[in-house]
């Protein structure tokens, strides 16, 4: 659903007010009781200095102009949502709760906007906001049915500002949306139940990264206690199917089972469910991983604090719903957001070196985790580009055998689509035309022996690839230095037409970058 701003004066904001439900005698209830604040009787103005919602109810900071001259400040609690800079009427009732009336003159700081600056708030940003107040204007005979709403935003700079929009629906008053900034006075609404809600992504990120633990660490203890004779049929037999379903070097240079090994990574598990898909078909490395879980936590003595209601909360907490509701979909994001890490750095739990099942439930726990701390990453990073494109993100981690050890492979994979401003022309003037090629990123990240760590960076456009490698190791970049022009032979020799072909010493460069910035080369230009 569309929105414009409305380029008419907003409704009086007293009329907001009363719109979203607050009565001209209203209560607010105070966080902290203060006995004696107002005399009995005593009334006197006050102004909202923030609004911030938690759960179902509106937490408020409070100014109060006391009698005395003075001022001070309250946190108290609506709810219904009061405007940044409203003015009110205040008298103590009680000492926790405080009755209110909403001034007829308001302070100019509520006037809602008329236009949003772009400079401030550049195309593309997605905006957060609540919804104050709904009402149907007068219809026009044979005009469709428009609708006045005001809104507070709650996030960029613009965090308390309200502002109003035209809608061809109504929206629901209390309720918060995202509107992504399409010009001055043009948004592009979207109910946040319908769509993901990228400050629950980020936060989750956060909640994950912190309980991650390295993948490595893992299987060495999942290797150890293989080997114990005692160890539960239904485990042993988990644990067998885990280090069984992990695919080689060979294998990952074999096309169609690269893609295999990527597809059960762990990152399509939600997906797939969703869509009906049985696991049991294909591996599935989160799926084997909870399925160890499950198997593990009845078998823990009686006398330890894994209860039924812990079982519960280890499984809520290794599997949050937020993936299930965000793995496939593509939504609108927020203008350039400061980019997850790549590759997540190692991050062991000091338990390595023990053998038992309650290591082994810790360590399998911290997995899952880092594996949805790389979905979450990639969710984040989805977005639909200033320009109009979309950039769609894919970050994931696969366990590979080298030999005797097991060697986690991070992957980051980026399609960008860019509009094409004459696609409508050309495809009028000239049907047979292709398509417009996809740029594609790929990132790399693993620690091979001898080689030591190693990143990749790679591009393809237009049929054209350039790719920047980095060793950590001096003479690991001095001898992969040496064998990109046989490196260079065997792409050729593939169709792949070579732009540039380059290895460092260190790890790539850090930091907030632009799409464009990130286009070694520019095929374009």
């Amino acid at each position: 659903m569309t929105g414009d701003i409305s380029s008419v004066p907003s409704l009086p904001p007293v009329a907001a007010l009363l719109k979203a439900g607050v009565s001209p005698s209203d209560v607010l209830k105070l966080l902290q009781p203060a006995a004696g604040l107002l005399a009995a009787g005593e009334t006197v103005t006050a102004e909202v200095v923030t609004t911030k919602q938690i759960d179902q109810a509106f937490q408020l900071l409070l100014r109060l102009n006391l009698g005395s001259g003075g001022q001070t400040l309250i946190q108290a609690t609506a709810q219904q949502p009061l405007p940044v800079g409203a003015s009110l009427l205040v008298s103590q009732t009680t000492p926790t709760s405080l009755a209110i009336t909403v001034q007829q003159s308001l302070s100019a700081a509520v006037a809602s906007l008329l236009s949003i600056d772009t400079k401030q708030v550049p195309v593309g940003t997605l905006l957060q906001a609540t919804v104050l107040s709904s009402q149907a204007l007068p219809q026009t005979p044979g005009q469709p049915a428009l609708f006045r709403n005001i809104i507070t935003l709650l996030n960029t700079v613009l965090a308390g500002t309200s502002l109003t929009v035209d809608s061809p629906e109504p929206l629901a008053v209390g309720s918060q949306l995202n509107a992504q900034v399409q010009g001055p006075q043009s948004l592009n609404l979207v109910q946040v139940s319908t769509r993901l809600d990228q400050m629950a992504v980020a936060q989750q990120l956060s909640i994950q990264q912190s309980r991650q633990g390295s993948l490595d660490g893992l299987f060495k203890v999942l290797q150890n206690v293989q080997q114990n004779p005692n160890l539960p049929p239904a485990i042993q037999a988990s644990i067998d199917k885990l280090l069984a379903d992990l695919p080689d070097l060979r294998q990952l240079s074999d096309p169609k089972l690269l893609a295999q090994a990527m597809g059960g990574s762990g990152a399509f598990l939600e997906a797939n469910l969703l869509g009906g898909q049985s696991v049991a078909s294909t591996p599935d490395l989160k799926a084997n991983l909870l399925r160890l879980i499950a198997q593990i936590l009845p078998q823990l003595p009686g006398d330890t604090d894994y209860d039924s209601a812990a079982i519960a909360n280890t499984m809520a907490r290794v599997m949050p719903s937020i993936i299930r509701n965000a793995l496939g979909t593509l939504g609108l994001v927020a203008a350039r957001t400061h980019p997850s890490s790549f590759p997540l750095p190692s991050r062991h739990l000091g338990s390595e070196n023990a053998d038992d099942l309650e290591t082994v439930l810790k360590l399998a726990a911290a997995a899952i985790s880092r594996l949805q701390s790389h979905q979450l990453s990639g969710l984040e990073q989805t977005r639909s580009t200033a320009d109009g494109g979309v950039l769609t993100t894919w970050q994931l981690e696969i366990p590979m055998r080298n030999l005797q050890d097991i060697v986690p492979l991070q992957v980051k994979v980026q399609r960008e689509d860019t509009p094409d401003k004459n696609e409508t022309a050309d495809k009028h003037d000239n049907p047979s035309k292709p398509a417009k090629e996809r740029l594609w990123r790929v990132e790399l990240a693993f620690d091979l022996e001898p080689l030591g760590p190693l990143q990749v960076q790679a591009q393809l456009l237009h049929g054209s690839l350039s790719s920047q490698l980095w060793a950590e190791r001096p003479q690991s970049a001095e001898l992969i230095a040496n064998e990109l022009g046989y490196l260079r032979e065997r792409l050729v020799a593939s169709g792949i037409n070579v732009s540039e072909l380059a290895c460092h010493r260190g790890t790539p460069p850090q930091g907030q970058r632009t799409a464009l910035e990130q286009r070694w080369i520019d095929e374009t230009a």
